[in-house]
């Protein structure tokens, strides 16, 4: 691989900054280029047959791009597009589904495992069947939990409200004995410290987003060298795109180019 290439990244939207933030800290030596489709966010409400299009749109920007890989920041995308993209790029493709549920079957002890995320990615039982194909004895326990996406973007991890939220949709998994949960969402990484305080110390939590990390690094090798530069795009650029996206990177997202696909 071209060590001066970008890894791509692309979401339907910011969530999958955390992915580029784990990416950067695993990897700090490998440029980045993030495309968020904010235009067309959320891909949940939409069919298969459209997410699958607009999936391909993303990776083949990337790949104008220079990307020597593709990372698919998306769990909606990754249940719906992974195969279709996998077919269509001449390159590696790492969905953000696979490496979180093989964490999570490597890390429980007890065989219960929670996960966590948006109704269309519960609904599609992707994680379930990734956790099954690695240990079908392996209980998986579910809940969508769709008011954590907002109270993250608005930057509410410490509100009264996302506690009482959290307590509600988490104390059920708990009290049926889960010892790992997996966030199968993007966004869920900045709500950690409630969720975490919430499981209690009996849960381990699995982030997809370091998952994913980890699963890119075993396919790039040995991190670049030098400075970096970092490219961020999304399909509509707003005050809010950049507020909420450095939230969830970590660090001033300073510009963003617009693009149209």
């Amino acid at each position: 691989m071209q060590v001066t290439a970008p890894l791509g990244v692309f979401d339907s939207g910011i969530g999958g900054l955390t992915v580029a933030a784990a990416l950067m800290r695993r990897l700090p030596g490998e440029a980045l280029a993030y495309l968020g489709d904010t235009a067309r966010v959320p891909y949940g409400t939409k069919s298969p047959e459209v997410i699958r299009r607009y999936a391909l749109r993303c990776a083949q920007f990337l790949v104008g791009q220079g990307a020597k890989l593709v990372v698919i920041a998306c769990n909606t995308a990754s249940a719906c597009a992974v195969d279709v993209v996998r077919d269509t790029l001449d390159m590696p493709v790492v969905g953000v589904i696979e490496p979180g549920a093989a964490l999570a079957a490597r890390t429980t002890k007890n065989g219960r495992v929670g996960v966590i995320g948006t109704e269309s990615t519960i609904n599609s039982g992707s994680y379930q069947r990734a956790l099954a194909a690695h240990d079908p004895h392996i209980d998986v326990l579910t809940a969508a939990c769709p008011l954590f996406v907002p109270l993250a973007e608005e930057g509410l991890a410490g509100h009264h409200a996302t506690r009482l939220l959290a307590e509600e949709y988490l104390r059920p998994l708990v009290a049926r004995g889960i010892d790992t949960l997996v966030l199968g969402c993007t966004h869920y990484p900045l709500l950690v410290p409630v969720i975490a305080d919430v499981c209690g110390s009996g849960v381990t939590i699995v982030n997809s987003a370091d998952a994913v990390a980890e699963a890119v690094a075993t396919k790039v090798g040995a991190s670049g060298g030098g400075h970096p530069r970092h490219r961020f795009y999304a399909t509509d650029v707003s005050d809010r795109v950049k507020r909420v996206g450095g939230a969830f990177l970590g660090s001033v997202l300073e510009h963003v180019e617009l693009v149209d696909l």
